[in-house]
């Protein structure tokens, strides 16, 4: 009995060790060496790419591949002609001796620019509910709705930005903790925080009429959309492309820098191309490329907090929406008593 136990054991390891990914057997045999031991490299740069023999074993052939698709090898070089930047894996697939391994060499692919620095003018100050935790934030005309968040708080709500009188307001169930949301084809969709379920309401009616689980993320916190695909951002480097009819996670891009891959994107708004993005726990917002995930520019909102009403329960800012008629931003914060309209300035 123990000699089948062990046995089974030893099958179920052999197993894991020989599916999927590197071959712990193949690393003792090859290695993939890139320009100058480097892991972080820039897009469309070309590299030095060799693989070491460790045991002089007889190679037949080798093929590498980035993101899933083959990589020609000119004069030991490859160009890495990548769609999106972040963290990527180059994999080399090796005939030897009768026998294929795959072994893989993690990278980051950066930025090939800094990202520029932006400031704001204040155009206009609007009264703003100095109980909303405010989590999302989009206006659809001239209309501005608002998700709040925190358990038996959350809400969504239909708002006159101009008065800050609510005019509407569906209040959430208590396990939930409300997070972004986004207006496409007549839905508002909302997200919540850490229980994996988004909600769909209708616009006109603003009732709800479902909700939608997540996929591979783990959390929500915010959401945008193009007019064709909704964006939604989870905590980490990474910013979901959702399918409107099923709301599957169907692709992502990562959010990069010229130095490193950036895991604060929180509340989202997508204007031209662009997302703009609230930097998680800081007065700043990322514009980010929404292609290849590269953080363009960083707009400093520094001192807007200090123009709004002290209190105890008082948070960061966070909250970004878009009027495409007024062809302005406006901002707000978490228990804010006021909704800014700024101008984004090149500074």
């Amino acid at each position: 009995m123990n000699i089948i136990k062990l046995f089974t054991s030893f099958s179920l390891l052999t197993l894991l060790f020989n599916c999927g990914g590197s071959n712990p057997a193949a690393n003792s045999l090859f290695e993939i060496s890139l320009e100058g031991n480097q892991k972080k490299f820039v897009r469309n740069q070309n590299i030095a790419i060799t693989l070491l023999n460790k045991k002089e074993k007889t190679i037949n052939n080798v093929t590498y591949s980035l993101d899933g698709k083959t990589v020609n090898v000119s004069n030991n070089k490859i160009k890495l002609d990548v769609a999106t930047l972040g963290n990527k894996s180059i994999k080399a697939k090796i005939s030897y001796e009768d026998t294929t391994v795959e072994i893989e060499k993690k990278i980051t692919v950066l930025s090939s620019k800094s990202p520029e620095i932006y400031t704001y003018e204040i155009i206009n100050e609007y009264p703003h509910d100095i109980q909303a935790y405010t989590q999302g934030l989009e206006f659809y005309k001239d209309t501005l709705y608002e998700s709040t968040g925190r358990r038996g708080q959350s809400s969504l709500r239909k708002i006159d930005y101009e008065t800050g009188k609510v005019l509407q307001q569906i209040d959430l169930d208590k396990a939930y903790f409300g997070e972004g949301i986004t207006i496409l084809n007549d839905k508002l969709y909302q997200l919540t925080w850490q229980s994996k379920t988004g909600f769909i309401y209708d616009l006109n009616s603003f009732k709800k009429t479902g909700n939608f689980q997540y996929g591979n993320s783990k959390e929500g916190w915010g959401l945008c959309n193009d007019g064709e695909k909704i964006f939604k951002s989870d905590g980490t480097e990474k910013i979901w492309f959702l399918n409107p009819s099923t709301l599957i996670e169907e692709e992502h891009i990562e959010t990069v820098s010229n130095k490193s891959v950036f895991n604060k994107a929180n509340e989202l708004e997508y204007v031209n191309g662009k997302i703009y993005a609230n930097v998680y726990q800081k007065p700043s917002i990322m514009i980010i490329d929404a292609t290849n995930g590269a953080i363009e520019g960083v707009v400093n909102f520094s001192g807007l907090k200090d123009k709004v009403t002290k209190h105890k329960d008082i948070d960061v800012l966070n909250g970004i929406a878009y009027h495409p008629t007024r062809k302005t931003f406006f901002v707000t914060g978490k228990n804010w008593d006021k909704l800014f309209e700024v101008n984004i300035l090149k500074k």
